[in-house]
Parts: C-alpha cells; sequence; structure tokens
C-alpha cells in the first residue's frame, strides 16, 4: 500500500485558488481514478475535480468552505501500488500536520466570523502580501494604490482580500467620499440608502441569493459603473439565412446527432465583421487599449436555475458553420449540466447574447469587462417588406430580425459601433444561400 497525495489542481490561467464546496466522497469510500471526488468554486465557475489515483480515500485535509491555493494538497488517497519517492517520505508527516492543522483553521474561521474585521491594522500586513488575479484587476480598474490595497482588510485565508472585501471597501470608500447633506438644524448628516420594506404580514417571500446570482450581480454593477454603455440598433432581413437553415437542418442531424441553430451562423457574421473592424475586438487597461489578436466569441447561455453563464468559443475565426455549430451545442449543453472547465470562460474578446430565444425582439445588453462590445440577437418574425424586382417594388413577405449592439463609448464612438453593427447586418443579408455544411 501507499499513499498519494491529491492537490488542488490549476483550473486555469488566471485562477490561483479555488473554494471547496462539497466532498463527494467521505473517508474510507472506494474510489476509481477520473472518478469525481469533490466540486470546487472558483471566481470563473464551480466544477468537480476528478481523482488522481484510485484506491480508497484515507485522508480529508481541507474542510468544506476552505479556500485552498493550487499546488497544496487536499487529501491523501491510500493505492495498492508504490507511491513516488516525495510521496512517501512526506505522505504521512503532511497528513499529521494536515490534520493538526484542520481544528486549527476551524476555529479560526469560526473567530473571523464571529469577530468583525479590523478597519486597519498595517502589522498584519507585509508587503509580499498575496492578493488573486482578479482582486489585482479590480485594484488596477479602480486606480487602488498598492499602498492603498494593503490597508484593507481581508477576510480570506491568511487574511488575504477577497473580491467581496475590495468590493466593500469600494462601496465604504464612495460613501465616505460623497457629499453630506444638511439636516433643518444645520448639522451635516450622511446619506443611507433606504433598505427595502418588508410585509410583516409574511406577504413577501425573502429569497437567498445564490453564489453564481452573487457573482453575476456584482459583474453586471461592475460594468455599468466601468464602462458608459451606448446600444445601436440595426435590423436586418435574414430570409435566405432562415430557407438555408431550414433546408439543411435535417441532414445536420442526421449526419451529427444535433441541432443546426441560427446563433453560430450569427456568429459566424460576427467575426466576419469583427475582422472588418478589428477596434472592436479590443480591452481597456487603464489608459491604454490593448487590441486583441485572437477572435474568441462568448455566448451567453441561460441554465435551468435561471442564472446565466458566457462559455467562449475560442478562435472563432479559425471554424466554418459546422465546426462553429458543434462548439455551440457541446459548450451550451455542458454549461447546463455544470460540466464547464474554467478554461471555457476565459479570455472572450466579444460576446453574443441570443435574446430571441426568449421571444424578446431586441435588448439592450451589458458588455462583459474587460470587453468593449456585446450583440444581443433579437427573434425572427415574418413581417411585410418593400422589395425590389425586375418590374419594380412590391410588398412580399420576408424574415426579419434586430440587432442590438452596446458598446463601451470610453473607446468605441457612435460610428464606429453603428458601422460594425451593420456589417453584421450586411452579412446575415447577403448570407451564400448556395453553401453547403
Amino acid at each position: 500500500m501507499a499513499l498519494e497525495k491529491m492537490v488542488m489542481p490549476k483550473m486555469g490561467e488566471s485562477v490561483m485558488e479555488g473554494t471547496i464546496l462539497t466532498w463527494l466522497k467521505q473517508v474510507g469510500d472506494t474510489i476509481e481514478q477520473d472518478e469525481s471526488v469533490l466540486e470546487v468554486a472558483t471566481d470563473k465557475v464551480d466544477t468537480e475535480v476528478p481523482a488522481t489515483h484510485a484506491g480508497v480515500l484515507k485522508e480529508i485535509l481541507v474542510e468544506e468552505g476552505d479556500v485552498v491555493e493550487v499546488g497544496k494538497p487536499i487529501c491523501v488517497i491510500e493505492t495498492e501500488g508504490e507511491g513516488s519517492d516525495d510521496a512517501n517520505d512526506t505522505s504521512s508527516e503532511e497528513v499529521e500536520e494536515e490534520k493538526e492543522k484542520a481544528p486549527a483553521k476551524k476555529e479560526e474561521k469560526i473567530a473571523a466570523e464571529a469577530t468583525p474585521a479590523p478597519v486597519e491594522d498595517k502589522s498584519r500586513f507585509e508587503s509580499d502580501r498575496f492578493y488573486s488575479p482578479l482582486v489585482k484587476n479590480i485594484a488596477k480598474e479602480e486606480n487602488i494604490s498598492e499602498e492603498e490595497l494593503e490597508k484593507i482588510p481581508g477576510t480570506g485565508k491568511d487574511n488575504r482580500v477577497t473580491k467581496k472585501d475590495i468590493l466593500n471597501y469600494l462601496d465604504t470608500r464612495k460613501t465616505s467620499s460623497a457629499a453630506p447633506t444638511v439636516s433643518s438644524n444645520g448639522a451635516a448628516s450622511q446619506q443611507v440608502k433606504p433598505s427595502v420594506p418588508v410585509s410583516v404580514s409574511g406577504d413577501d417571500e425573502i429569497i437567498e441569493m445564490d453564489r453564481m446570482r452573487k457573482m453575476i450581480a456584482e459583474r453586471m454593477v461592475d460594468s455599468k459603473r466601468t464602462s458608459p454603455h451606448v446600444t445601436s440598433f440595426v435590423e436586418a432581413d435574414v430570409t435566405n439565412l432562415v430557407n438555408w437553415r431550414n433546408r439543411h437542418k435535417n441532414d445536420f442531424k442526421n449526419r451529427y446527432g444535433g441541432s443546426l441553430t441560427f446563433t453560430p451562423i450569427m456568429i459566424e457574421a460576427v467575426v466576419k465583421a469583427i475582422k472588418d473592424y478589428p477596434m472592436i475586438n479590443i480591452q481597456v487597461d487603464g489608459n491604454k487599449i490593448v487590441k486583441k489578436k485572437n477572435i474568441n466569441i462568448g455566448m451567453a447561455v441561460a441554465l435551468p436555475t435561471g442564472n446565466l453563464i458566457v462559455p467562449v468559443i475560442h478562435n472563432a475565426d479559425q471554424l466554418n458553420i459546422t465546426g462553429l455549430t458543434l462548439k455551440v451545442n457541446d459548450l451550451a449543453k455542458r454549461a447546463r449540466e455544470n460540466k464547464l472547465k474554467p478554461d471555457d470562460l476565459q479570455n472572450g474578446t466579444y460576446t453574443v447574447s441570443n435574446v430571441g430565444s426568449f421571444g424578446n425582439v431586441m435588448g439592450t445588453p451589458i458588455i462583459m469587462q474587460p470587453q468593449v462590445g456585446i450583440l444581443a440577437l433579437g427573434a425572427i418574425q415574418k413581417k411585410p417588406a418593400v422589395v425590389e424586382t425586375p418590374t419594380g417594388d412590391a410588398i412580399a413577405i420576408r424574415y426579419k430580425m434586430f440587432l442590438s449592439h452596446s458598446y463601451d463609448h470610453r473607446v468605441v464612438d457612435g460610428a464606429l459601433g453603428g458601422m460594425f453593427v451593420r456589417r453584421v447586418a450586411d452579412y446575415l443579408e447577403k448570407f451564400n444561400v448556395n453553401q453547403d455544411l
């Protein structure tokens, strides 16, 4: 028998730590290699972590709710074969050490929850204090200096500053810097945001936000705070596109076993328009504009819970309609089954949201930071329209849809934002009906 350490895996380029949500296996359980052992949450996604070895779960080194750095041991698996030299030399000592630390960690966690965080204690923080990439990005966007960041009390492990800590600090800073109001007696008073009244009769239902809803709420507020949003609208005649899709959808299903939807066809048009207007495929870094080489298209997916998640099609310009369709179907399926990986949600450069799937004709979508644009695809509807014929203008039934383009007015002016969405519409209207899958 040998003891093998299982460590917190790296779950994305910028993911440096994860929160233990649930242990799916208990001590003494037999596990197979690649079988899911626990569920971990990052700032990107919740995901299951598979076992690195087959055997018996011998020790659990971290508890649910603990924040663990990438590469740190999380459990020990007893295997039948001979373990690595490092594992055999250190596993027993580290197991005992982690077992001794576990009660202390639990007591520290309880104490941290019971005791309010100090306003400022410089002696607790050092210049080499660890900050996650997410906290660093927020600090950069909000122009928080390193000295100011050092003063923010942290509620995370080892007094680390979490996303919630820095957002709470920003709210406090804005409140304290707001102009005070003057009361009738001449005394200055601070404006306080009123709480929502709750019915004392019990008619109202109080619903606690789940973790994903809190993340969505924070990111939407952050986006509106960061970017001045402007939205341009264009109506497109997509009759040729609809007819082509209707001719090929059964063939696609028989060949690939999936549905040929409108979304990948729209994404192909967006990719072509980005190539024509590459200054849409940019990001803002302080006073600098970062022009992205890769075209990575995010697609908003509604989950069964009602929440929204945005997986990314990386290098979308290298895929044809068939490739885009297979990728869209795969990401949407795994998103609804909670099987996305952190890398599936990273490095998007432009986002598309199909609001037409809910019957909406148009919308004003919120930008996914640090991107500068997002396109909402409205419902496709039959409408009477004037069309040109060899014998003159005529009224005909056509398939029409609205495209709603929201963009960051700091770096995208109305001309560029308007021309871009118009170019997307042009590609849709000039869709090649003679192309094959």
